[in-house]
């Protein structure tokens, strides 16, 4: 499995790399969004599509008894090992001209992420793990920060049209009382990355979807950093809350309101 597993790796850089470059030719210059809107603030372009077809295809041909789900298209095909793709993570973002969004791959086995790219490509940031082999951006190591003390903190918090918003100021509430500092960016996937890099020192959200983290929860723990178990109570399927963090603060954010203890 071990080389497998390197080979797999090798090429979810190689095509999310060419992916993310897709959808930098395709980006909107900025201004009033360029795209359409699936439900309240859940936007979608025409790159989202591009760049899901040709991950999809490329994969295929490089992978055929591996199966695919993207976020467009649900679940392809079926497989032992399945690629979970976000075409483009943060596509508010994105729609916009901005430069905070990522195209994310990930390989799984049953519920379990053995590989995650990360392609941030208007930054031009590649970060990468495979389960037991370490995190790195651009091809060098990350850890999580070393953070103890929640008064020098810097949680990010992504905001979920699908629950209530007192759900979410409540949780904004006490991580301000807990003197952290709040940050919200628009992209679970780079919240989470910030994490693994030291960047910030959490990222909460009350409802993800799959292909929003699984390349993230592979590199968070090689990383280093502390993640609840977003798989627990069907979330491969249903989707879940998410709390990543440094290490030393996992106790201090062990009990917000609504967010499963990190792990």
């Amino acid at each position: 499995m071990s080389g497998a597993l390197d080979s797999r790796l090798d090429v979810a850089r190689r095509l999310a790399e060419q992916a993310a470059a897709t959808a930098m030719a395709m980006r909107p210059p900025p201004g009033s969004p360029h795209a359409r809107m699936k439900g309240p603030q859940d936007w979608v372009t025409e790159a989202d599509g591009a760049v899901e077809r040709f991950l999809s295809e490329q994969l295929t041909a490089a992978f055929p008894a591996d199966g695919f789900q993207g976020e467009e298209g649900g679940i392809a095909r079926g497989g032992s090992l399945r690629w979970v793709v976000d075409p483009i993570d943060g596509t508010s973002n994105f729609a916009r001209g901005g430069t905070r969004f990522c195209v994310s791959v990930a390989c799984l086995e049953g519920d379990t992420p053995l590989v995650g790219v990360i392609v941030a490509p208007a930054v031009r940031e590649t970060i990468s793990a495979r389960r037991g082999q370490g995190a790195f951006l651009n091809g060098r190591p990350i850890r999580a920060a070393e953070t103890r003390e929640t008064g020098q903190a810097i949680m990010e918090l992504g905001w979920s049209r699908r629950l209530p918003n007192a759900d979410y100021l409540a949780v904004a509430e006490r991580v301000l009382a807990g003197g952290s500092s709040l940050r919200q960016g628009g992209s679970g996937a780079l919240g989470l990355a910030d994490v693994a890099m030291g960047r910030v020192d959490g990222y909460a959200e009350l409802h993800l979807h799959l292909w929003d983290v699984a390349a993230a929860l592979v590199i968070v723990r090689e990383a280093g950093a502390r993640v609840s178990d977003f798989m627990a109570n069907d979330g491969a399927a249903e989707g879940n809350a998410i709390l990543a963090c440094a290490p030393g603060l996992a106790d201090a954010w062990a009990a917000l309101p609504g967010l499963p203890r990190p792990l």
